[in-house]
């Protein structure tokens, strides 16, 4: 029985569960037969050269494609297949590779529109003045990402930076269980990536984070959970330091990277 008991612990501890997942376009395997698991509160990267087949994996994910074979499990249900939409208001967010921000609005009302969803369908287009739970969980993502300076000014105005950071906090609006960042620094200068890089890391513990991000020093610094992809196949997975040790990882991937550098 105790062991039994222990197995229940550790499923519940994990918030995606993915188990052979694979989709074809033609005659290209792009995703072959994979599976990992997501812990909850903590963060789980997938890196992998151009091509490995990460950003098709996190569509997968996401509802942005539909598998071939294989499920998805999120917080302990099925949802292989689910719309965005759909995994959106069951607690899995996404932020895209490139930034999906209301340009002609206000840093504000990004957030206000984002946050509209913790209300009622009776409320949700209500000003945000008359709109309690909107308007708290905008305050509290203005306080949370510093915003206080560019609250009225137009997101198209915002630095890439900022936009990108603006992006994760609307991302975080509607208070998701599970967090997709899909290459949050892409274009970001050096103290950017490294500012970003601290604010997700805080966010773990909040929030359950996967991740997808070219930056390799970046994803060791502050993963818990490292998966590789190559070819469209998970390479290897494990602690950052494992991963970073393995000799397939170091030849397919590192190997690689350092010889360009």
């Amino acid at each position: 029985m105790k062991h039994s008991g222990n197995a229940m612990a550790l499923d519940a501890d994990v918030i995606l569960d993915i188990k052979d997942i694979s989709v074809a376009f033609g005659a290209l395997k792009a995703v072959d037969r994979v599976s990992f698991k997501a812990r909850r509160g903590q963060i789980t990267s997938l890196i992998g050269p151009n091509g490995a087949g990460k950003s098709t994996l996190f569509n997968l994910v996401s509802g942005a494609i539909r598998p071939s074979s294989g499920s998805v499990e999120f917080n302990g249900v099925e949802v292989t297949g689910f719309s965005p939409h759909k995994l959106l208001h069951a607690g899995l967010a996404r932020s895209f590779q490139i930034t999906k921000l209301f340009f002609e609005l206000s840093v504000r009302e990004n957030l206000r529109l984002a946050a509209q969803s913790l209300e009622s369908a009776r409320h949700a287009f209500l000003p945000l003045g008359r709109n309690h739970h909107a308007r708290q969980r905008v305050d509290e993502l203005i306080e949370q990402f510093r915003l206080h300076q560019k609250v009225n000014e137009q997101a198209g105005y915002l630095s890439h930076g900022e936009q990108r950071r603006l992006e994760i906090a609307v991302a975080l609006a509607c208070k998701p269980k599970l967090l997709l960042l899909d290459e949050p620094t892409q274009g970001m200068s050096h103290a950017d990536t490294e500012e970003t890089g601290a604010m997700i890391q805080s966010l773990a513990g909040e929030v359950s984070i996967l991740l997808v991000e070219h930056d390799v020093g970046l994803v060791m610094g502050l993963s818990d959970h490292v998966v590789v992809m190559a070819q469209g196949a998970k390479l290897a997975e494990g602690a950052p330091a494992e991963v970073r040790a393995n000799p397939a990882v170091q030849a397919a991937y590192f190997g690689q990277r350092e010889s360009d550098a």
